[in-house]
């Protein structure tokens, strides 16, 4: 179990780092984010496995907070 949070933890990480690495005006529309959640869910499907929620849901709830929408 450990593993799987860490696996977790680590795609997290990836996943905000990429994602502010975007262009400010595909941050800053939920169509954008919307997009690059889907991308990175598929991406990183492997890091999700055991997850209860669906990765594009959880990757979603990690960007919204972070977006100046």
């Amino acid at each position: 179990m450990p593993d799987v949070r860490e696996k977790q933890r680590e795609a997290r990480r990836k996943i905000i780092r990429q994602w502010a690495k975007l262009p400010k005006d595909k941050r800053q529309s939920v169509q954008g984010i919307s997009e690059f959640a889907r991308s990175a869910a598929q991406q990183n499907e492997d890091a999700f496995v055991r997850s209860r929620l669906d990765p594009y849901q959880k990757i979603m709830g990690w960007l919204l907070p972070r977006a100046n929408l």
